[in-house]
């Protein structure tokens, strides 16, 4: 079987092209002990189901599969001669700081790289007339960061030039850069590649993705969204609470979720108090026997009370106008749903002189720059460690991704090329709907 919230048929899979690059063969023997060394050779199968495998290679088919992550027995690079920089881009989201001090503690006392910068304020840091000066990071400076939130190099959107970018990581003598954001981020890394490879500069380009939507293709989870999940728990339990107090109380919470709605989704999991969620990935109308409000009427004059949570990007669909306007990086900007659904259930019940209360809560900038919480933490952990193996070994234009419950490397082109999104005909939006319930009510 396929697996699932994916953008791609099988078909294109096939014929895509799951190597990784490298600057340069690798030729240095590991001076690693005591771990299993992955050999080149290893690979994470796409499709879960081996029996597809099997057909695919009775097909004379090629198997989809990644490269599989690791420490490898040749290295490219020499540790005593090698100078990393790591970067922070786009939005703070849970686990920024666990990612910084993992590399550069894999970068110090796994392989003995010593020299190891912070670029500040993202890749607009990279450019000299920024004025942003690197920072020196060794294991002592990084050794509490991972207890605060944000990240201590700062960030950035936007575009920067890539010629300047290479020139300056040229003139630093870097040979390893770490990309550490979400799709614009890992745009702009491949972009870096590009330039880099007309220089002939041997220098590996790594990148960690970060989005707390968990919106990332060919991953199974990115950092920070576990984190968001779990605080946004408590939250929906209190606009449950401010709910219950009034009588016909509406509590709407709005969370993260651009373009997906995983937050959203597993967030009213967790919290099975929620009586509506609305997602991006389900249009829905506000007016008429199906709409919105009317199964929101049906559910006050049944219980009194009702609990929504809706994700960013949901009901684009409602808002008249321009909807090509985008941010920095390149997204398009949602207008903003959350006080839009305020405005409107306090409209429609008062033209119906209908008692209500309207209590609207956006946790959204305190929920993202909360220190991660420990699954996410390991997590981070594992990703910084596999992408400094996948630098020392001398490959590049990669992300560290999971699949299946493996470590990969995938190409940046590949990770970057869609966003993942909820099946609503998959096992995660049925289970939400059986959990809220919201079907009784009239409305999906």
């Amino acid at each position: 079987m396929l697996p699932p919230n994916m953008s791609f048929e099988l078909d294109e899979l096939v014929d895509m092209d799951f190597s990784v690059s490298r600057i340069g063969e690798p030729t240095l023997p590991s001076e690693l002990t005591n771990v299993i060394f992955v050999d080149e050779s290893e690979r994470v199968s796409y499709c879960a189901d081996p029996t597809l495998n099997d057909q695919l290679r009775a097909a004379g088919k090629h198997v989809p599969a990644f490269v599989a992550a690791g420490p490898r027995k040749q290295l490219f690079h020499d540790a005593k001669w090698s100078r990393a920089a790591i970067v922070t881009c786009g939005g703070i989201c849970p686990g920024l700081n666990d990612v910084i001090k993992a590399l550069v503690n894999t970068l110090y006392y796994v392989y003995g790289v010593d020299n190891i910068f912070g670029i500040q304020y993202g890749y607009s840091g990279l450019v000299p007339r920024n004025g942003h000066e690197p920072i020196v990071l060794t294991p002592d400076i990084v050794d509490s960061i991972h207890t605060e939130g944000g990240t201590m190099l700062g960030a950035s959107r936007g575009e920067q030039s890539t010629e300047e970018i290479v020139k300056a990581l040229d003139r630093l003598n870097i040979n390893m850069l770490f990309t550490i954001g979400g799709d614009g981020t890992q745009r702009g890394a491949h972009d870096l590649v590009e330039e880099i490879r007309k220089y002939r500069l041997a220098i590996s380009v790594i990148g960690v993705p970060k989005t707390i939507d968990n919106d990332l293709n060919f991953m199974d989870k990115t950092f920070g969204f576990e984190t968001a999940v779990e605080a946004a728990a408590p939250i929906i339990g209190c606009a449950h609470n401010e709910a219950k107090g009034s009588y016909n109380g509406v509590g709407l919470v709005k969370l993260m979720g651009r373009d997906s709605g995983f937050i959203a989704a597993h967030a009213s999991l967790a919290n099975s108090v929620v009586n509506f969620c609305l997602i991006p990935e389900v249009k829905f109308e506000l007016h008429g026997e199906n709409g919105f409000l009317a199964a929101l009427e049906r559910r006050l004059a049944a219980k009194h009370h009702a609990v929504v949570v809706v994700a960013e990007g949901a009901g684009q669909n409602l808002f008249q106008g321009d909807s090509s306007t985008k941010d920095r990086s390149g997204n398009v900007l949602h207008q903003d749903i959350g006080v839009f659904l305020r405005d409107e259930i306090r409209s429609y019940f008062k033209a119906k002189n209908f008692e209500h209360s309207v209590k609207y809560i956006d946790p959204s900038y305190i929920i993202r720059s909360l220190p991660a919480t420990g699954m996410d933490s390991t997590f981070c952990l594992h990703l910084a460690q596999n992408a400094v193996h996948a630098a020392m070994a001398g490959m590049t234009d990669v992300v560290v991704g999971r699949w299946n419950g493996y470590f990969t490397y995938i190409p940046m082109t590949m990770a970057t090329s869609a966003r993942r999104k909820i099946d609503p005909y998959g096992q995660l939006w049925q289970s939400v709907l059986l959990t809220t319930r919201q079907r009784t009510y009239g409305f999906e």
